[in-house]
């Protein structure tokens, strides 16, 4: 047909010009980005890992993958589940050696050689992180309309100590009942369901060697916290909780059992494990861990309402 040219070569007119291949990271040609590094140039790759060595481009990724940084991470910590608040620092106490107090000769645990360095967590300052410092803040709130606070010598709460990802309030026995009743009742709290009852032996803590831990949790507001009680070995008494949550009936026996911890007002304090006759308590560190006389044969365990009470 007059006037149409044919393709040189009989090359297609629609051919499209052919696209360059991508050039891989560790050849890019001086001055193009880095990968996943907008903005910084390549100043140097090691050959062999194909990492950049440029000083810019590895304190940019640094930062790109430092923990917390990414959005997951930022949306968890403002809804309060995942507390920023610092840890408190530990003060150093004693220096053990063995386990469960046992030493020399005569240790068969296997942990002769063991050597720990025992410490008690000092308080932490303001602010705690997430939810934290609200709950401390309702809950001293709360406090002071009886009289009762953080900042008095005779208050309530001693200390507040956030360890990791959790928070402590440590009470003084005698205003246990209370702190737990505001915890439950005041709408804006209402930790509402306790976890349980559990004891710890700290036979270097002088006159706080015993201690009560509680794990409390809101189920209204997604919340958890804990509280901890000490008392002296020579006077383990803690007042019971058991008509604020009655679920404590088991656990405040279970830490009686194996700790001796006396929780009074308890309504059958008993053993729960161990047998009514049995001497000491088997989970404290200066128990035995062996050479006790056991004697079943013949043993009756008696009804429940002859059992020896522990008062």
């Amino acid at each position: 047909m007059s006037g149409t040219t044919e393709p040189t070569g009989g090359a297609d007119p629609k051919d499209k010009a052919p696209v360059e291949e991508p050039t891989p990271s560790g050849d890019r040609a001086p001055g193009t980005a880095a990968p996943g590094v907008a903005g910084v140039e390549d100043k140097g790759v090691d050959p062999t890992t194909k990492v950049s060595t440029d000083p810019a481009v590895e304190d940019a990724t640094e930062a790109a993958q430092a923990p917390g940084t990414d959005a997951a991470s930022t949306r968890a910590t403002g809804r309060g589940l995942e507390p920023s608040g610092t840890s408190s620092a530990a003060t150093p106490v004693t220096t053990r050696t063995g386990f469960f107090g046992v030493s020399g000769p005569g240790d068969t645990s296997g942990y002769s050689g063991l050597v720990r360095t025992s410490t008690v967590s000092v308080a932490t300052a303001r602010p705690y992180g997430g939810y934290f410092d609200e709950v401390a803040d309702l809950l001293g709130e709360s406090l002071d309309e009886v009289g009762l606070g953080f900042d008095s010598s005779a208050g309530a709460i001693e200390k507040v100590v956030v360890e990791h990802g959790e928070v402590t309030f440590h009470v003084r026995r005698e205003h246990l009942v209370e702190v737990c009743r505001r915890l439950r009742d005041e709408p804006d709290l209402r930790f509402e369901l306790s976890l349980g009852v559990s004891g710890v032996h700290y036979p270097e803590d002088t006159g706080r060697e015993l201690h009560a831990v509680y794990h409390l949790k809101s189920l209204t507001h997604v919340r958890r916290v804990r509280l901890e009680v000490s008392v002296p070995d020579a006077d383990p008494h803690i007042p019971s909780t058991t008509a604020l949550y009655p679920t404590h009936d088991w656990h405040e026996r279970e830490t009686w059992d194996f700790f001796g911890i006396q929780f009074d007002g308890h309504p059958a304090l008993t053993r729960i494990h161990m047998p009514d006759d049995w001497p000491g308590h088997p989970q404290r560190k200066d128990y035995p861990l062996g050479g006790i006389p056991v004697e079943y044969k013949g043993a009756t365990v008696p009804a429940p309402d002859e059992r020896r009470q522990y008062t």
